[in-house]
């Protein structure tokens, strides 16, 4: 059985990743990974030598990018109360037109919604979410808080929002790690899957 990666962070996704992108391309082919996504924070500044170097070693590459979003409008500059300053959300580019937006959103979340971090919105995701596919991301993603408090309501609207938008291209993240909360996170967000 085949299995890739899509939630990975390099030397680019500052005071995270501490993986070089060669690395990461030489570990999935070591483990006879055929496909393996960077998802930098904020950022694609990676993503050419990342194309590179997966073409080069038969790998296939899925760039992508672990988005800020701010819970309210990006503009905003404080947070909404009650709610975090920003919520993660991984995004992987699943066509040329996914790659433009990704691309797009990032820079928006430098020019428009800088604020500690380059955060977007829901409204530039509405706007440019073709091409996208989309996961609810990690401990910090905005389905993952809310399980996290026991607000299920806002955690069904948060992922009734994005499935609604990324139409049959959202998808709730699990991760196998041994982050503190991890496991307990894992088997909400399978019973919000069920629900």
């Amino acid at each position: 059985m085949s299995f890739c990666h899509l939630h990975c962070h390099s030397e680019y996704s500052l005071l995270d990743g501490a993986n070089r992108v060669g690395d990461l391309i030489r570990r999935a082919k070591e483990l006879e990974q055929p496909s393996i996504a960077l998802t930098d924070h904020g950022v694609m500044h990676g993503a050419w030598i990342f194309h590179e170097q997966a073409k080069k070693h038969g790998i296939k590459p899925i760039i992508g990018m672990e988005a800020y979003v701010a819970p309210g409008s990006r503009r905003d500059r404080g947070k909404v109360k009650g709610e975090k300053g920003y919520y993660h959300l991984v995004m992987l580019a699943r066509d040329a037109q996914g790659y433009r937006n990704l691309a797009k959103l990032s820079s928006l979340g430098f020019t428009e919604g800088f604020y500690f971090k380059p955060r977007i919105d829901r409204e530039v995701l509405a706007k440019h979410s073709e091409g996208l596919i989309v996961t609810s991301a990690c401990l910090a993603g905005e389905v993952a808080q809310h399980l996290m408090e026991d607000r299920w309501e806002q955690a069904r609207e948060a992922a009734s929002w994005y499935a609604e938008l990324f139409d049959g291209r959202y998808y709730l993240e699990v991760q196998g790690h041994d982050s503190p909360g991890q496991d307990e996170l894992n088997r909400k967000i399978f019973k919000l899957g069920e629900d």
